[in-house]
């Protein structure tokens, strides 16, 4: 999956250092038309599927910034541990546009990535935490 982006290195900030992703690749690439890029790749930790995090190419492309679900929550991040998980981005500045709320699934809060794609936080169901 790709992620548009506007900047490589404030998304890997935001990834690695905010979400707690593993930075799995960042190596120079060229575009198909021999300009130059980065191939730059994270991915939650233990994870097994990565995020390629492209910066936006053209006009086009960054009007698509934060706008790649339509506003929909377009990525799931899972975790054990939601209440530390939800304080701990609080206080890393994460913008939540919904407050924590317990679902038949689980825990979910819906928060901003740092372009403003939609993110649902999913633990597990209040009781089952128990």
């Amino acid at each position: 999956m790709a992620l548009i982006v506007r900047e490589y290195d404030p998304a890997i900030d935001f990834f690695v250092n905010v979400l707690q992703f593993e930075l799995i690749e960042d190596v120079p690439s060229l575009t198909n038309d021999g300009r130059p890029k980065r191939w730059v790749v994270v991915r939650p930790r233990g994870g097994k599927t990565g995020i390629l995090l492209a910066r936006a190419d053209g006009e086009r492309q960054r009007s698509m910034v934060g706008q790649q679900f339509a506003g929909r929550v377009g990525f799931f991040l899972r975790v054990e541990a939601f209440d530390s998980t939800y304080t701990r981005m609080l206080e890393a500045g994460v913008v939540f546009v919904t407050p924590p709320r317990p679902e038949p699934y689980g825990q979910v809060a819906v928060f901003l990535d740092l372009e403003g794609n939609r993110w649902d936080l999913l633990g597990p169901a209040p009781s089952a935490r128990a």
